[in-house]
């Protein structure tokens, strides 16, 4: 498992050790051991998975202490552009964005400490995404920063995407109040 740390202190991009041959191919997505050799002790208590077609887009979420997640997220199936910002207050990089594409080619693993909003576009049909939380869903602690916020500048790389009612009314970066 190849571990690289990002420009954004807490973000980590994780490649795992892919084993392949004629039958197809192997690779452990998560071993608590190997997590801990790098620095990453967390405990996962719910996995979730979504089905996307292109051009779907969802987020920028996030939960409010102490409801927080960190996630470990990945494709399965189809490509996504993911997408963490940091809202963590006190941070030097407080509302800089981070973007990496998630493959189920490149079978890359992102790992998004709480502290970050989240979110992703979707590549292609029928994709599906899977994220491990480090809390459970808490419908009163879920909140959202618009996706398309002029202050944070994320380059999508779709337009007109198609959004939940949750995402449409986001609220702005500037007068988001942080609660980390």
């Amino acid at each position: 498992m190849k571990v690289i740390a990002t420009e954004i202190p807490g973000l980590l991009i994780i490649q795992p050790k892919v084993f392949e041959d004629g039958r197809g191919y192997f690779f452990e997505s998560f071993n608590e051991n190997l997590f801990k050799e790098i620095g990453l002790d967390v405990k996962f208590v719910q996995d979730n998975q979504s089905l996307s077609q292109k051009g779907v887009l969802r987020g920028l979420h996030f939960q409010k202490p102490p409801f927080d997640q960190g996630k470990l997220v990945r494709v399965i199936k189809g490509s996504v552009l993911d997408v963490a910002v940091d809202i963590r207050k006190q941070s030097p990089t407080y509302g800089r964005c981070f973007t990496i594409e998630l493959t189920e080619q490149n079978k890359t693993i992102f790992w998004i400490p709480s502290g970050f909003a989240h979110g992703f576009a979707t590549l292609e049909d029928n994709t599906i995404f899977s994220y491990k939380c480090t809390n459970f869903f808490h419908k009163e602690s879920e909140d959202c920063i618009l996706w398309n916020d002029e202050t944070l500048a994320i380059n999508w790389g779709i337009e007109n995407p198609l959004l939940s009612d949750k995402d449409k009314i986001g609220k702005r970066f500037a007068s988001f109040a942080s609660c980390f």
